[in-house]
């Protein structure tokens, strides 16, 4: 009788617990996240781990200094809702950062930022 009202009280709380929640993290950049380059690269590409709402997620590109560089707005890939596009204007040698906010598709947000180098 002991083991069956453990069993129905361990039941009872798995049935109440929420299922685990997801954020969209960002897994992997091209240029890659602390990379140094031989050429400027014409775009960053960012992939997450979750499918992005592209009204609600942006990327920025800034110099050395801090100074924004002007970009097109980023874009969510049509073909793979958890790659964030940014095209780029053409580079001179030195350090990068780009930083980000996305909103995955179940509505939690992140932010973060990586560097990158082009050294010819």
């Amino acid at each position: 009788m002991k083991r069956i009202l453990i069993l129905t009280a361990l039941l009872t709380a798995a049935s109440f617990s929420q299922p685990a929640q997801a954020h969209a993290f960002l897994d992997h950049a091209v240029p890659a996240v602390g990379s140094t380059v031989a050429t400027a690269p014409s775009q960053v590409l960012m992939f997450f781990t979750q499918d992005l709402e592209p009204a609600f997620t942006a990327a920025t590109i800034a110099d050395a200094g801090g100074q924004p560089i002007a970009t097109a707005a980023a874009t969510v890939d049509p073909q793979n809702k958890a790659e964030l596009v940014l095209n780029l204007p053409k580079l001179a040698p030195g350090h990068y950062k780009v930083s980000w906010h996305a909103l995955s598709v179940d509505t939690h947000r992140t932010e973060g930022s990586f560097g990158f180098d082009i050294q010819p």
